[in-house]
């Protein structure tokens, strides 16, 4: 009984990890982002809320579909190959996020604020040009249609049932929302402060984070097929998901930290 405890406690901590890890996915950064800017001039109070607005609408569908899965858990058996489409394709999105995003900072002008590049928002187009609440957050629901998001909630239903049934699958959900509310949350409240202030600490705020966010999105890729292609590594990878979640998040919200010092010091200069 005390290992069970133990073993549930563990995975409520390293959901809420996760949920922070998927706050800072490129795309998120990058929709947030778009929302921000466009909803500055006309809407600037709401506009600093765009982050948890759009974290509240993809919580919500990953609350539902965790208890959907939850609820069929009992007659659906995960297929083996399922885990490796889900690798291959996560795979592909961070090389091709940590590319764009790398090649934004090197083809952005010396004056140009370097905006995040995600690929679901360059789908979804106009729809970061909302201004209403609901609509943002109908934009963060529209995000967690992807094969990322399904698998995470899908995780935590088929997970939840080894400790009980679908209150379980809820609150897994829930501590992954709330994980991504904080970062997503934060990131649209630092987003707007740098549109106020559009001057040179902007400009070099945008390119330490987005060359962060393409640095995390390669490394993060590699390490991935590494695992694929060396079982060596799968083995040692083993038990230490916690672990690397809380790097990713801390090098992240270092990168945060780096970017306020250095455009502290130039602001002072």
């Amino acid at each position: 009984m005390e290992a069970l405890s133990s073993d549930w406690l563990s995975l409520l901590i390293l959901t809420f990890v996760l949920g922070m890890k998927h706050g800072f996915d490129a795309d998120h950064l990058a929709t947030i982002d778009g929302l921000t800017r466009y909803n500055a001039r006309a809407r600037p109070g709401m506009s600093r809320y765009c982050g948890t607005l759009f974290s509240l609408g993809h919580g919500a569908v990953v609350m539902a579909i965790a208890l959907g899965v939850s609820a069929l858990a009992g007659q659906w058996q995960v297929p083996e190959w399922f885990a490796l489409l889900g690798a291959v394709i996560s795979i592909a999105f961070l090389v091709a996020l940590g590319s764009l995003n790398l090649s934004a900072v090197l083809r952005a002008e010396p004056d140009e604020v370097v905006q995040p590049v995600g690929l679901k928002g360059r789908w979804l187009g106009n729809l970061r040009h909302v201004s209403q609440p609901a609509l943002v957050a109908l934009v963060g629901a529209l995000f967690a249609l992807s094969f990322d998001t399904l698998s995470q909630a899908a995780f935590f239903a088929l997970t939840a049932t080894q400790f009980g049934g679908w209150e379980h699958a809820l609150v897994l959900a829930l501590l992954f929302m709330l994980g991504m509310l904080l970062t997503d949350g934060i990131n649209g409240l630092w987003i707007a402060r740098l549109i106020a202030r559009a001057d040179q600490v902007a400009l070099v705020a945008s390119r330490v984070m987005a060359l962060v966010v393409s640095a995390v999105s390669l490394l993060v890729a590699a390490f991935g097929a590494a695992k694929l292609l060396s079982p060596s590594i799968n083995a040692w990878s083993e038990g230490k998901e916690m672990i690397f979640g809380f790097s990713l998040v801390l090098i992240v919200a270092g990168s945060y930290l780096l970017a306020v010092r250095m455009t502290r010091r130039i602001a002072v200069a």
